[in-house]
């Protein structure tokens, strides 16, 4: 059946089918669906049996804000600023990814073929079952020459690919759990792996590294078994239809159990009464009639519990626990997922667990594209979910959850950012295999969940107001910080109903997921011009807080420095409570921050153990993860980090490589140090012997994920024989890396400016988290 493509209004199209009915329209808006196609610049495609999944690279051009130092050594004017922001145009690569049904897809080729205009390529790559089926009409409606590739080549590239560059992608599904999805910390060496791959038939793959992998096995005994076999038995010809049936029906009332057989369990073979003796036993000795829903549940169970051995026996076999399952037979559907994580929890007894990725319906189309793009070497790249432009993980059957299908259509997207840098783990992670940086899941955790969904939602009206404020000279800005609102606020509302959607559910992917929005709007750093007042005003007084430390004795001076850190870390305008101060009390500063500081002993004391630990030899070197902008880094950290240099300690200050929230960034704080150096000669002197380096971290967030940071702060971390790490704030210390061992020493302090968090802590607001940990032995 042709569809007639018809565009109805600015940007938004609808198709209708031959026939002029409107069983199978659409409308696409482009700023949803098929984002910044006018700038792709090459395409992947991947068609199965029912979905087609499109791929495509862009160039986005965004807004970031860029800090430039002035002279400060001729500087007359102590009123000046520090130095000057400017806002430029930066153009970066992005992933694009669509799913869509297959009645659409003539639809969807017209709609891009409209809206290309600079693409690059003369090809398409192809994969897929339907890559055959529909080359004509994709050559004759895009002009594009399609290049076939093959199909588990391309499943094992995307597989690679989405295990290496995003962290919450495989999961574990529990039936009747809240939530449902236990996403799995990704090891550091995603290889050796199973996957085990089920279409109309099963292959087994074992795969070794990025190129090197091999079918080691598989069955007849599949997706397609279960779809024509069922079809028999129900006269239902469509798959999703089968599920929905087996979803609803009992197997017990068609297979036979053990207690059918023994009258209960089997004690000697140690086999329960419930287990299946005989699948479809009950239809040889039964005279009755069986509804389509048992039917197909018992069909259900029977393919599953095959292929669920099948894969126990081959991961044996070949000594491996990491086994992943894919395939249109899963497809992200609840009863499926059950059925073959119960039959590998009992085929190993618990030993091996059945893994799921959130994005396997794209795996062909990212390795289809990944082999189009070979000449680029995607893989030297880290990449990053987008989460503006991405649709997420839905939870069960349509019926049950009808809000969380009514996307564009029946439109999925992801996209995935292309990072500056490669990012890679921290070496001096005590595990990186059980590293996780994030302190509470609130997927898990229901009443922290309500709680930090309506603080954020809460605080949209004043990052609004904060984004239009940073952008003053920009007639449009207040338009784009609206679409801001409604884009965030769908976040959020899309997370209450699947706290699942991006993975584990935490304040650092709240945070990001801000972030994100904000970028998507052009709305780069909306603290800049925050940062650049509070670091002139806070250099001012740089050096008398110097000669008051200096005159202290030792003793005094340790508890000084440890309080001022603390009182910078006050100023955080992430946190509401201070910056309703900061908004209405122009005249609060450091003096201000610091009586309002917890008296010791503190929620989390440790100091008298670091004050015994510097009566010690200095460490060799420290590794400082800085947080805000102003007083923090500036009457905070920097005399802690002068003290540290005096002992003879190097130091590494790693901050954020992009803006997020007043958060200093890298760039400000080279200008920051420079203007430091000019007036001490401690810093002056580390710089010039290279004791002290400044680096980023990789990161653009307030959070901090020691498993994702810039390659070149983790060599130098290794190089420096770092033996001790600072981790400084609450979206670095406390939301995430509370718990994160490490193989050296480590010191995590923050002031807890969140009345609800501290009193869950059992503490109040502004109480102090001071947690010194040795080096394990």
């Amino acid at each position: 059946m042709a569809a007639d493509c018809t565009k109805v209004a600015a940007g938004v199209w609808t198709a209708r089918s031959a026939r002029g009915g409107l069983d199978k329209s659409i409308t696409l808006p482009p700023d949803e669906i098929f984002r910044n196609l006018e700038n792709a610049k090459s395409f992947a495609i991947d068609i199965g049996g029912s979905l087609t999944k499109l791929a495509y690279y862009s160039s986005v051009q965004h807004k970031v804000a860029k800090v430039r130092s002035f002279d400060h050594y001729g500087r007359g004017h102590d009123d000046e600023p520090l130095y000057e922001i400017s806002v430029q145009e930066e153009i970066t690569a992005r992933l694009h990814f669509v799913k869509f049904e297959n009645a659409y897809i003539e639809t969807c080729l017209d709609f891009i073929k409209a809206h290309l205009v600079n693409t690059e390529t003369k090809v398409i790559k192809a994969t897929g079952g339907g890559a055959h089926k529909f080359k004509n009409l994709i050559e004759k409606k895009l002009g594009l020459k399609v290049d076939k590739e093959d199909e588990m080549t391309c499943l094992i590239k995307g597989c690679n690919f989405v295990l290496r560059n995003i962290p919450h992608e495989a999961f574990v599904y529990v039936k009747h759990a809240d939530p449902e999805f236990r996403f799995q910390t990704t090891h550091p060496d995603i290889f050796p792996y199973l996957l085990v791959n089920i279409g109309s038939g099963v292959s087994i793959v074992r795969v070794e590294s990025e190129d090197q992998f091999e079918r080691i096995g598989g069955s007849s005994i599949g997706g397609g078994t279960f779809w024509g076999l069922g079809a028999l038995l129900t006269q239902t010809k469509r798959f999703d239809e089968l599920l929905q049936l087996a979803s609803r029906g009992q197997h017990t009332n068609v297979d036979m159990l053990v207690r059918d057989i023994y009258g209960g369990a089997y004690e000697s073979f140690g086999l329960t009464g419930d287990l299946i003796a005989s699948s479809f036993g009950k239809s040889a000795t039964t005279d009755k009639e069986f509804t389509k829903e048992d039917m197909a549940k018992s069909l259900l169970h029977m393919i599953s519990n095959d292929i669920g051995q099948l894969a126990c026996l081959y991961a044996k076999l070949h000594n491996l626990s990491r086994v992943y399952f894919g395939g249109f037979f899963i497809r992200g559907h609840p009863v499926t997922m059950h059925t073959i994580t119960y039959s590998i929890n009992y085929f190993t007894k618990g030993e091996v667990q059945a893994l799921f990725l959130r994005h396997e319906g794209y795996l062909g189309a990212i390795g289809a594209f990944l082999k189009g793009a070979e000449e680029d070497n995607p893989n030297q790249y880290s990449w990053g979910e987008n989460y503006a432009g991405s649709s997420g993980l839905m939870s069960s059957s349509p019926e049950v959850h009808p809000m969380q299908r009514t996307r564009s259509g029946t439109f999925d997207m992801l996209e995935m950012d292309r990072l500056d840098r490669q990012l890679v783990n921290l070496p001096l992670l005590h595990d990186a295999s059980s590293y996780v940086p994030d302190t509470v899941d609130l997927t898990e955790d229901a009443m922290a969940r309500e709680y930090w969904l309506s603080c954020f939602e809460d605080a949209l009206d004043g990052v609004v107001k904060r984004a239009v404020a940073s952008q003053p000279q920009s007639l449009d800005a207040p338009e784009r910080a609206e679409k801001f609102r409604q884009k965030y606020r769908h976040k959020l509302q899309t997370l209450r109903h699947q706290p699942f959607a991006y993975g584990s559910l935490t304040v650092r992917s709240l945070l990001d997921t801000r972030e994100h929005c904000l970028n998507e709007f052009n709305f780069p750093d909306p603290y800049s011009k925050v940062k650049q007042r509070e670091n002139d005003v806070a250099l001012k007084h740089f050096q008398k807080v110097v000669r008051n430390l200096d005159s202290l004795s030792m003793e005094d001076r340790q508890f000084a420095l440890v309080k001022g850190l603390l009182a910078g870390n006050v100023f955080d305008w992430g946190a509401k409570a201070v910056s309703d101060v900061l908004e209405t009390n122009s005249a609060f500063g450091f003096e201000e921050a610091m009586k309002r500081l917890q008296a010791r002993p503190w929620l989390v004391d440790a100091y008298n153990d670091w004050i015994e630990r510097l009566k010690g030899p200095p460490h060799k070197c420290a590794l400082f993860f800085v947080d805000n902008s102003g007083i923090d880094i500036i009457l905070g950290v920097f005399p802690f980090v002068r003290e540290l240099l005096s002992k003879g300690t190097e130091v590494i200050l790693a901050s954020n490589s992009g803006p997020a929230l007043n958060d200093v960034t890298c760039c400000e704080l080279t200008i920051v140090t420079e203007r430091i150096a000019a007036m001490d000669s401690v810093i002056r002197t580390a710089l010039e012997k290279d004791k002290l380096l400044l680096v980023q971290s990789g990161s653009s967030s307030p959070c901090l994920d020691l498993s994702r940071l810039d390659k070149g702060l983790a060599t130098v971390v290794w190089e420096r024989k770092t033996d001790l790490v600072i981790i400084e704030g609450m979206g670095r210390a406390i939301h995430t890396n509370y718990y994160a061992a490490l193989r050296c020493e480590s010191l995590k302090l923050a002031v807890i400016k969140n009345a609800w968090l501290a009193e869950r802590l059992g503490g109040n607001i502004f109480s102090v988290v001071f947690k010194y940990e040795m080096a394990p032995k």
